[in-house]
């Protein structure tokens, strides 16, 4: 049930990372429908090199993450506009091109997501 509060997912990839060029086009078709479909899509994040010297905040609890994972992050006005993108998608030809790519590249091996909320500031 939609509460009107904004929704925000956050989708986490494993890379083939042979496939990156592939997985930047994936990355850029989906930018464009997330907006088409009243979402706010705040980017697809991948890895890159470590600065040098720049060790973690808290060497007894962290580690640096595998180089194969990339991020992405968009946000919909609520749960019911972001219900009704998952059902226009559907129909979409950019959505179908979108996941062609991904089975024709396998540009991305598997992927997670989470639902997150704001803390207020």
């Amino acid at each position: 049930m939609s509460d009107g509060n904004p929704i925000t997912c956050q989708v986490r990839y494993t890379l083939d990372l042979g496939k990156r060029n592939d997985f930047v086009k994936y990355a850029q078709m989906w930018i464009k429908l997330v907006n088409r479909y009243g979402g706010t899509h705040h980017g697809y994040f991948m890895p890159r090199t470590t600065p040098e010297g720049l060790g973690v905040s808290f060497p007894e609890l962290a580690y640096d993450s595998p180089s194969d994972v990339a991020v992405a992050l968009f946000t919909f006005p609520s749960e019911a506009a972001f219900r009704a993108y998952r059902e226009d998608v559907k129909t979409d030809p950019e959505c179908g091109a979108a996941e062609a790519l991904m089975r024709d590249t396998g540009c991305f091996l598997k992927y997670e997501r989470l639902f997150l909320e704001r803390i207020e500031r």
